[in-house]
């Protein structure tokens, strides 16, 4: 049975949006014959009300997180296709000689990166649902920055401290990577997974075209149907402000995010099981191209096989099977995630090649993986948490400036 209302159409039953305006009545529905009758939410749906599921904490969505960030600083130290070089900086061996079962799981966990396009799609839909284009412009900068701020002036330090793993960088080039936008400029990042925020932020530009028309079951359908065309055309259209728009490399990801949360949000039909189908389509094409070109090290059933089950995963709780996870510390844990994504794999690494022959090397992931987790709390506790909330007073009060001086003109 459908989870959302439905009308009749010669003959065919197609969905709606859970909740219809016909006739500028709110909450009926049109049976062939015209007449109007008040629409029948099913069980499902009126539980969801019942509980304000569709607007509570998602405790599953932080523990993925965790899960994805501890599987992208494994595949880092111990995953990569540098580390497993003779001679190579970091282990100055093969670490598939060092600890091979390790790094039989590690090469796959670059599939990290990808989850978080797919859960930044999903919490962004989620989080930006009857907000103002304002609102949403100020809680990506207090969202984003505090801590990437942090992360470079830490990673800086380490690497001036500690040098000859990573090559040091202008300081011209380190002033510009405190504005997010050095990837734009053509400027080396002052650590390699900021790349990342580079696809992050373009999404964000785009998605907030559709915030200022107002947040619509439609238009974020019609939104996916249209990104998902763009990332189809851009690599063949050879046109570089397309690819630099639609973004191919993660859009799919995203739009696979977006298409969970409307099923989150207003139950689950076969448009969004279709957008969901096709971004798995190519994301797995996605999956091949970068196991091909970058990384090199893993194979691509076991890369599709990990991403699938993610994405059921990722169904199981846009449809409710994973509500009753509510373990208070997943919400510390989802907070670790983003501080340890930004400051562990330069300064690791390189904290790596200096304790190498100190312990066994199994161990010393455990323990650089361990610390960063304790750095990444206290930024997420001491800067985080206190600069996030500077800038939103500051910012509230210079839109509210913006708006009195619009209204005085």
């Amino acid at each position: 049975m459908s989870s959302i209302p439905v009308r009749a159409v010669g003959g065919f039953r197609q969905p709606l949006p859970p909740v219809a305006e016909l006739g500028g009545r709110v909450g009926v529905t049109v049976t062939e014959t015209g007449a109007e009758r008040p629409s029948r939410p099913t069980r499902r749906r009126e539980r969801a009300a019942a509980s304000g599921r569709t607007r509570s904490r998602l405790y599953a969505v932080d523990g993925i997180r965790l899960i994805a960030a501890l599987m992208v600083a494994v595949h880092h130290y111990a995953g990569t296709r540098r580390v497993d070089q003779p001679g190579n900086l970091i282990w100055d061996r093969p670490v598939s000689d060092i600890m091979p079962t390790v790094f039989h799981f590690a090469a796959y966990g670059w599939i990290g990166v990808e989850i978080f396009f797919v859960i930044s799609g999903f919490v962004i839909c989620m989080s930006c649902w009857g907000r103002t284009p304002r609102q949403f412009f100020v809680s990506r900068v207090i969202r984003l920055y505090p801590a990437y701020w942090c992360a470079i002036v830490f990673t800086t330090v380490v690497l001036m401290a500690l040098p000859g793993v990573w090559e040091r960088m202008r300081l011209r080039d380190i002033l510009l990577n405190f504005t997010m936008l050095q990837s734009g400029s053509g400027v080396r990042n002052v650590d390699g997974v900021y790349w990342t925020l580079w696809s992050e932020l373009r999404f964000y530009l785009l998605f907030l075209l559709v915030v200022a028309t107002g947040l619509t079951y439609r238009k974020v359908v019609l939104f996916c149907c249209v990104w998902g065309a763009a990332a189809m055309l851009a690599p063949v259209a050879e046109v570089p402000l397309l690819d630099l728009v639609a973004g191919p490399e993660a859009a799919w990801y995203f739009i696979a995010g977006l298409a969970l949360y409307l099923m989150h949000r207003f139950g689950q039909d076969l448009l969004l099981w279709g957008i969901l189908a096709m971004s798995w389509l190519m994301g797995q094409r996605e999956l091949g191209q970068r196991i091909d070109e970058v990384e090199h090290v893993s194979g691509w059933r076991g890369a599709v096989l990990i991403f699938t089950v993610f994405l059921l995963v990722m169904v199981a709780i846009a449809l409710g099977l994973t509500d009753r996870v509510r373990w208070k510390w997943l919400v510390t844990a989802g907070s670790l995630t983003y501080p340890l994504y930004l400051m562990h794999y330069a300064a690791g690494t390189t904290l790596i090649n200096r304790l190498r022959d100190t312990m066994d090397a199994r161990l010393l992931v455990v323990s650089v993986i361990a610390g960063f987790l304790l750095l990444g709390y206290l930024v997420h506790r001491f800067v985080e948490r206190p600069v996030a909330g500077a800038l939103k007073r500051g910012l509230d009060t210079s839109f509210a400036r913006l708006r009195n001086a619009g209204q005085a003109g």
